[in-house]
């Protein structure tokens, strides 16, 4: 489990939902962006809660490890969202598979020849 320590308050999550929370929070900052999102924790009483957090480019968030007797918090939606969302701000390289139009295998253009 993972202490998440924002904005003056903290709050308890699974490890898992805290890296996601990290990427996408790294992400939104790289692209200069904020959003609002909810993220599961355990509340005070043990039970499964909702937390909201606002996260963006001036966003000065931590996770820890947290010695807890709470059983890990894992929600597979909620880290499959965050990692999309992430994904869709992190730009990706484009490698192509075939040689290009024109080229030997052994990399010379056909053209050399003429």
């Amino acid at each position: 489990m993972k202490r998440v320590i924002y904005a003056g308050t903290e709050f308890l999550t699974g490890d898992r939902i805290a890296a996601a929370l990290m990427r996408y929070s790294g992400a939104l900052a790289e692209a200069g962006q904020a959003e609002t999102i909810a993220v599961p924790a355990v509340g005070d009483d043990g039970s499964v809660v909702e937390v909201m957090v606002l996260i963006g480019p001036a966003s000065q968030i931590v996770a820890q490890d947290a010695d807890t007797d709470h059983p890990e918090l894992v929600d597979e939606a909620v880290i499959g969202e965050l990692d999309a969302k992430a994904g869709r701000l992190t730009p990706t390289a484009v490698v192509e598979t075939e040689p290009a139009f024109g080229a030997d295998w052994d990399g010379a253009s056909s053209t050399d020849d003429i």
